[in-house]
């Protein structure tokens, strides 16, 4: 691992208990639905609200690992889990929780299934990124019904991201399925250059362009995130 802390055991079905620290977790099997670019953008915009955040690469490509390479030591933290250390992810979050981390993030490889899904009952929340697209709906259903099976239904958010811009017919019909599946985050994401030009620089929106709409956006997804886990 690159310098995040490794203590808590976890229920099965219940988000583990961590004191003070909250955990969010990003899951979508389908590759580029921009799931990373996401976990990056919402570790700054959370640290800059005054969380102590630390975020975990879980997902064997290694891109939120890459990410924070580029990036000065500080907050948010940027830890690299290797496969074999995912089943020990209650411990890792126990002693950051210990160390006075209030937030975690967990970039997962997105399954719903082995080591992945005891990462993924940890969370106080899960964030599904989902384009409007037939085939991202579909690549994210079995992991919202596993979630739903394990008694999880109410942790999970949908993120409708990589929207095109309003007026947009196509994004409103992804946003009444996507509601009626789970609970629907807001804002929905619009597809804007300043996600992509952040993440290659080693930034997240809202230090690379942060008077822009795309960073305004994702502190509203922040402001979202943080009522649902009891931060607002």
């Amino acid at each position: 691992m690159s310098g995040g802390a490794h203590g808590a055991v976890f229920g099965a079905a219940s988000a583990a208990t961590h004191g003070g620290l909250r955990v969010i977790a990003l899951a979508v099997q389908k590759g580029g639905t921009g799931k990373t670019t996401l976990a990056a953008s919402l570790a700054v915009a959370a640290a800059q609200a005054g969380e102590r955040v630390t975020a975990f690469d879980l997902d064997p490509q290694g891109s939120l690992a890459g990410w924070g390479a580029m990036r000065p030591r500080g907050n948010p933290v940027i830890d690299r889990i290797r496969p074999w250390e995912i089943g020990q992810m209650a411990e890792i979050l126990g002693q950051l929780d210990a160390d006075g981390g209030t937030l975690a993030i967990l970039d997962t490889a997105g399954s719903a299934a082995g080591d992945a899904a005891l990462a993924l009952r940890l969370a106080d929340l899960v964030l599904i990124p989902i384009r409007p697209s037939r085939l991202d709906l579909m690549a994210a259903q079995p992991t919202i019904r596993a979630m739903a099976k394990q008694g999880m239904r109410e942790r999970v958010g949908l993120v409708l991201n990589q929207c095109p811009p309003p007026p947009s017919p196509r994004a409103a019909l992804y946003a009444q399925q996507l509601a009626a599946l789970g609970v629907l985050a807001e804002p929905a994401l619009i597809q804007r250059v300043d996600h992509q030009d952040a993440l290659a620089l080693g930034a997240g929106v809202t230090e690379h362009a942060p008077d822009g709409p795309a960073a305004e956006e994702i502190r509203a997804l922040w402001a979202w995130a943080a009522r649902r886990i009891g931060r607002a």
